[in-house]
């Protein structure tokens, strides 16, 4: 018998930003790790989101994210404007440079999440404050499944919080760069295991187009980016890549070894159409059917067997 789909919380960041690629540009469009997240998951399971925006920010954004199923109850409106973003892709869009950060009213966001959230059962923290992370966890009555995103900046600035939080984690997402960083260790597979040791059960290694690495106390299991003629704008693969997992896994209602297997591949599908386009352009448009196409034809591309 099909367990029936349980809900996603996922808290962080809803921004608006400004794109530049070598394929163009996008001004003032809808971003943010939140955002991605969401709407990835969306195609999945119910969704409840928790960030903080500000007056300036789109009503017609906000009904869009509504329109997908999402539930806004923890999208806080306050005075001031909405965290902003510029930014500018190399020819080779695995680098880029900031050219504007505003944070606005996420400098001071405190994630506080309704109480019809605090039993959600599968939960994703997004980059915010590991401190912040983990007072979301204390919010929580009893999620099945709890993952978790960083960057850089925090494994410098935070790095015994973060620390703290992988002992409270079931999955923690990072790329390459950051768990060579985090674990001082160059060799992914020995940084890996490090960072297991610190608590979760589960750690995904990201490595943009060279696709993902899963490792868990007993397997590791790899898959490729799907390949594509063009990238548009690798903005928010990451967050939708993770998206699209947590919502396949809270579709499933449950993590065994074949379910996050399979939670990766619809991440790396729901991501591999998001390069497609600038900012959420590509989900915009996108059906579940057409990611069930795309499944089959990633399970194909990898299927190794005679």
């Amino acid at each position: 018998m099909a367990t029936a789909a349980k809900s996603v919380c996922v808290v962080g960041s809803v921004a608006i930003d400004s794109v530049e690629t070598p394929t163009g540009s996008a001004m003032n469009v809808l971003g943010g790790a939140c955002s991605y997240f969401a709407v990835a998951a969306s195609f999945f399971a119910p969704v409840n989101l928790v960030g903080v925006v500000g007056r300036d920010f789109p009503e017609a954004e906000r009904r869009f994210l509504g329109d997908c199923g999402i539930n806004l109850e923890g999208l806080t409106e306050t005075d001031g404007e909405t965290f902003r973003w510029h930014g500018r892709y190399h020819e080779n869009m695995n680098m880029r440079d900031t050219l504007d950060l505003r944070l606005n009213v996420f400098e001071h966001f405190v994630p506080r999440l309704p109480e019809s959230y605090r039993g959600s059962e599968f939960v994703f923290l997004a980059t915010i404050q590991p401190s912040l992370q983990a007072q979301v966890l204390s919010q929580l009555q009893a999620p099945i499944y709890v993952g978790a995103d960083t960057i850089e900046h925090w494994i410098h600035e935070a790095p015994a919080e973060l620390r703290g939080l992988l002992s409270r984690v079931d999955l923690f997402t990072i790329n390459d760069t950051e768990a060579a960083l985090l674990a001082g260790e160059t060799n992914v597979v020995k940084a890996a295991r490090r960072i297991l040791q610190m608590g979760p059960r589960h750690l995904i290694v990201k490595r943009g187009e060279y696709g993902a690495l899963l490792f868990s106390a007993d397997e590791v299991f790899a898959v490729p980016a799907f390949p594509l003629e063009e990238v548009v704008d690798p903005t928010g693969a990451g967050d939708t890549f993770a998206g699209g997992l947590m919502g396949s896994l809270a579709a499933d209602g449950q993590v065994t070894g074949r379910t996050i297997r399979r939670a990766i591949a619809y991440g790396t599908v729901v991501a591999s159409f998001t390069v497609e386009d600038f900012g959420l352009g590509r989900l915009r448009t996108l059906s579940r059917d057409e990611i069930d196409t795309r499944l089959r034809q990633f399970m194909a591309i990898t299927d190794f067997h005679s």
